[in-house]
């Protein structure tokens, strides 16, 4: 708390940029609870909301950006090797990686919502060979949805902000169990689909 309070205080919206191009590279920064904070401020009316969303989205992509760019660049051995210097362990890249090569996409998108795991994603999407623009479609799109949630949160529960911290903590697991089941709902939609169209060609 007294970290997060002194980070506002001092450096205000670009502090956010910062912190959150730090916690998407790997750094041990409770994103989720630095944006729900954020919201929190801007119940108080010590920041605004749209510039608040505006700094948390560059922060978001800045940082998610350059983890993409870093895969292009040094490939899966500098994940391994440098990995858990930022808190991303061998186990993490070797779970993420099987479920990047069926949920790529997808799991740019929902990544931001997993702990864990959108530290890794785009990681995988420039070691995978995606091109730029198939990576930002998504990326991007996960991140203004995740920084508007989580924002927003804190907006509208004001001083019971600081219960989704400690309650995304404790039913993370849920999260991820819900995010892959609706992966696999929605892939054997899509192929079904796909399917019917090919035959009825």
């Amino acid at each position: 708390m007294q970290h997060l309070n002194h980070l506002i205080e001092h450096y205000g919206y670009f502090g956010i940029i910062i912190a959150l191009v730090g916690g998407i590279i790997g750094l041990p920064i409770p994103d989720e609870v630095l944006l729900t904070y954020v919201g929190y401020n801007v119940f108080g009316g010590k920041m605004s909301y749209l510039p608040s969303l505006l700094s948390a989205f560059a922060g978001a992509c800045g940082g998610i950006s350059l983890s993409y760019f870093l895969g292009v660049k040094l490939g899966l051995p500098f994940l391994i090797k440098f990995g858990p210097k930022l808190h991303i362990t061998e186990e993490k890249v070797s779970k993420t990686r099987k479920l990047f090569l069926k949920f790529g996409p997808f799991l740019l998108f929902a990544g931001f919502f997993i702990p864990g795991v959108r530290h890794i994603t785009a990681y995988l999407a420039g070691i995978n060979g995606y091109s730029y623009r198939r990576f930002a479609l998504f990326a991007y799109l996960g991140a203004v949805t995740w920084c508007f949630t989580f924002i927003t949160l804190g907006r509208v529960l004001g001083e019971n902000w600081i219960l989704v911290g400690t309650n995304l903590s404790k039913y993370s697991i849920y999260l991820i169990v819900t995010f892959l089941l609706g992966c696999l709902i929605f892939y054997t939609y899509w192929r079904k689909k796909r399917l019917l169209g090919m035959i009825d060609k």
